[in-house]
C-alpha cells in the first residue's frame, strides 16, 4: 500500500518502498533520456512509455511511433550528439531538466528545458524549450 504526502498542496504519491514518487519519477526520466538520447536505443527508452504518449512539440509526431521517428532522425542528422543534463527538477507528476546539447563538436549548443508527465511512474506527455547558447552575453553568470 502506498501513502499519500502533501508537496506545494499538491497530494504526491509515495513509491511502495517509502520513497517519495518523485525521486522514482526522476530516476525514471533520467534513465529514458539516458536510453533515448545518450545510447540511441529506442527499445531501451520505449519500457519508460506509458501506454499513451502525448507530445507537444510542434516538430515531432504525436505518440510513441513519433518519437521513434524523431530518434532515428536526430541520430541520422547528428551521429556525434551530446547532451549534459546540469540539472533535475521534481514536482509530483512531473520532472524537469535542464539541459546542454551539442549536436556536433565544436559547437556551442543548445540551453534545452525538457518537461516530462508521468503517470503511474510512466512517461505519458512531453514538452520542450529550446535556446541556441551565443557567444556573448549581456552578464558574466552563463546558460547553466
Amino acid at each position: 500500500m502506498t501513502d499519500q504526502r502533501t508537496f506545494g498542496g499538491t497530494a504526491v504519491q509515495a513509491a511502495p518502498s517509502g520513497e517519495d514518487i518523485r525521486e522514482a519519477n526522476k530516476r525514471t526520466v533520467l534513465a529514458f533520456y539516458d536510453a533515448a538520447l545518450r545510447q540511441s536505443d529506442f527499445t531501451a527508452a520505449a519500457v519508460h512509455f506509458g501506454p499513451h504518449y502525448i507530445q507537444h512539440n510542434p516538430m515531432i509526431e504525436d505518440g510513441i511511433d513519433g518519437f521513434r521517428s524523431f530518434l532515428h532522425e536526430l541520430k541520422q542528422q547528428f551521429p556525434e550528439l551530446r547532451s549534459d543534463i546540469k540539472r533535475v527538477f521534481a514536482d509530483g507528476d512531473f520532472v524537469i531538466l535542464h539541459v546542454h546539447a551539442r549536436r556536433q563538436p565544436g559547437e556551442l549548443g543548445l540551453a534545452i528545458v525538457d518537461i516530462f508527465r508521468l503517470d503511474d511512474g510512466k512517461i505519458v506527455e512531453h514538452w520542450d524549450v529550446r535556446q541556441p547558447l551565443g557567444e556573448a552575453a549581456a552578464h558574466p553568470n552563463g546558460m547553466f
